[in-house]
């Protein structure tokens, strides 16, 4: 994963780079072209070339694969079109089964998975193009390259911001733009057609946004807001616990200000963000003791994050009344009983 020397909140921001899609296509079991940036697959673009496009290529598999891609996020906006065959692709909310035709959209901040993980034989294609932000409540900027109207990309902007739908069935002509973007990708390695790209990726923009504007499109502004940021993020801390979080990591990682961070999340969780961590490292603590018997305890306070072992025993007798080797001890006599 790509690392920066200066610390902002796209330093905490680490998105997958498609490394098992990597790999099958390095062994030959599955055929892959594309054009990217940092680690994502494919060849490099060049910085002069389609500024803002982080990756778009395409993988054909010709046999059943196993390596479909976990959970992750990327760093822009992506769009994914199945051309051939089927495939489970998964939310936090749901998975859905694609089949040809099916488009899918994803923003920076959401995360999804790839195949279950099986990737059945198909075709799928991807574009991801930074919009400058990796956080809801942010403002899009697209690359000067988009040439839309300012009406129609703001219109576009506010579809893509305010509507949550990741699954939409594509027409023809989004169809063909991603296949003859396809076979533009088929050629790079001689020469990169970059003003075919650009007309051919601002035609797909355009067909995207007038197959939105045949659908019922609701709007949620609360989608868009500060506290739908905070809310991610504090779902994300339950499996990023460990990590050595402070408050201006926090805050940074949200691109918010501490005040706002603190805001925010005393108003979801009634705690401090500070606090809402400690209480998560406490409760995985309670399960591992019970889970783990083997483990010392001192090792299950530093996996959960704890800096001490003193520091990890006062705040957990806080929280459950007594220390953790007693809580294991209670629990392996039988005892039953209100422990917060």
């Amino acid at each position: 994963m790509r690392k920066k020397q200066v610390k902002n909140f796209y330093d905490y921001y680490q998105p997958d780079r498609c490394e098992p899609l990597i790999h099958a296509s390095k062994n030959g079991v599955v055929q892959m072209k594309g054009l990217s940036r940092y680690d994502y697959p494919g060849l490099e673009l060049p910085d002069a070339i389609l500024p803002g496009i982080y990756s778009m290529g395409y993988w054909d598999a010709k046999t059943d694969q196993n390596w479909g891609l976990d959970w992750h996020r990327n760093e822009g906006i992506e769009f994914s079109f199945m051309e051939s065959g089927s495939l489970y692709f998964s939310t936090e909310n749901e998975t859905v089964h694609l089949h040809p035709g099916s488009l899918t959209i994803t923003k920076p901040w959401q995360l999804h998975k790839v195949g279950n993980p099986i990737v059945t034989i198909g075709k799928q294609y991807w574009i991801i193009i930074d919009v400058g932000v990796r956080q809801p409540h942010q403002e899009w900027k697209w690359p000067d390259w988009i040439i839309l109207s300012k009406e129609d990309l703001e219109y576009l902007t506010k579809i893509l911001r305010e509507n949550d739908v990741r699954v939409w069935q594509s027409d023809k002509k989004i169809q063909e733009c991603f296949i003859e973007i396809g076979k533009c990708l088929d050629h790079a390695e001689i020469e990169i057609p970059q003003s075919r790209l650009n007309i051919l990726i601002n035609i797909l923009l355009l067909e995207i946004l007038s197959l939105f504007k045949k659908g019922d499109i609701e709007f949620d502004q609360s989608l868009t807001h500060n506290l739908r940021t905070v809310e991610i993020f504090l779902n994300h801390l339950r499996t990023d616990f460990e990590k050595s979080w402070t408050l201006e990591d926090m805050a940074e990682h949200c691109g918010l200000g501490k005040t706002s961070l603190s805001k925010y999340c005393k108003h979801l969780t009634n705690m401090t963000p500070v606090n809402y961590l400690i209480n998560i490292r406490l409760e995985t603590a309670a399960k591992m003791l019970i889970d783990q018997e083997e483990e010392h305890v001192t090792n299950l306070g530093y996996s959960c994050g704890f800096t001490s072992s003193q520091y990890f025993a006062t705040a957990f007798k806080k929280r459950y009344k007594c220390s953790p080797s007693e809580y294991r001890s209670r629990f392996r006599n039988g005892y039953v009983g209100k422990t917060a």
